[in-house]
């Protein structure tokens, strides 16, 4: 009688897992011919609209002497500021626009899961890979374009020769470690907080998505600093 009340309970707690999982993976919502397209697809430009449409609205009077929302936003630029000028100087400003256009459009899409039935597209590894593939490609055109090309290509040999096997692996895994860290921490969190909201009641969840917030901040912000610190060596040392 035991062992039927045990087999019960885990097929039932198997059936909660998958349907936890199912919840939290993005979902078809159109097929043309061909081409899916995935809630990811749909959500991600919809984050790109909104997130364009209030920063304009935020920004389109701006005015001499700061005051009321602009006070925020130059905020929010010294703060980026500040993330890149410790590793180039006041040189940092002139890409900080990269480092704060990952950073908040990050945070915008880590925050969207605080929407009802809205799946973050950071728990989605295509989206963290398109990420993270921006980032380096970028890296590789400042690099290229601060040294010129044959300086470019030149770092891939130093400190000598045998080194560019090395070199060219280390350029290949940095979108990896940027795509699955981002990816992996978004998806585990979401994960969790499925599973406290179909096996506890709402009230005991709700500090941890409190904690989401700050985990959805932290992930923005690790994602930017990797990217502001390979900039930092593309164009302080030529490396990329």
């Amino acid at each position: 009688m035991g062992s039927d009340r045990q087999e019960g309970v885990n097929s039932w707690m198997g059936e909660r897992l998958a349907h936890i999982i199912d919840e939290v993976q993005p979902h078809t919502v159109w097929q043309i011919g061909p081409v899916t397209i995935t809630s990811t697809v749909v959500n991600t430009w919809a984050a790109m609209v909104v997130l364009g449409v209030l920063l304009w609205l935020l920004s389109r009077r701006l005015e001499f002497l700061p005051r009321g929302v602009q006070n925020v936003l130059e905020m929010a630029v010294e703060f980026i500021w500040g993330l890149a000028e410790p590793f180039m100087g006041r040189k940092g400003r002139k890409y900080a626009y990269i480092g704060g256009t990952f950073f908040i459009f990050i945070l915008f899409l880590n925050f969207s899961w605080f929407i009802p039935g809205v799946i973050p597209p950071t728990s989605d590894l295509t989206t963290t890979a398109a990420l993270a593939v921006t980032s380096i490609v970028l890296v590789q055109l400042i690099a290229i374009r601060e040294h010129g090309f044959r300086r470019y290509l030149h770092h891939f040999f130093e400190p000598f020769a045998p080194m560019v096997i090395m070199n060219v692996i280390e350029q290949l895994v940095r979108p990896f470690s940027l795509a699955l860290r981002l990816f992996g921490n978004m998806f585990g969190e979401e994960l969790v907080v499925a599973a406290f909201f179909a096996l506890i009641p709402l009230a005991i969840p709700t500090p941890i998505m409190m904690l989401g917030l700050i985990f959805g901040f932290i992930q923005a912000f690790v994602f930017t600093m990797l990217s502001i610190t390979y900039i930092a060596e593309a164009v302080e040392g030529g490396e990329h």
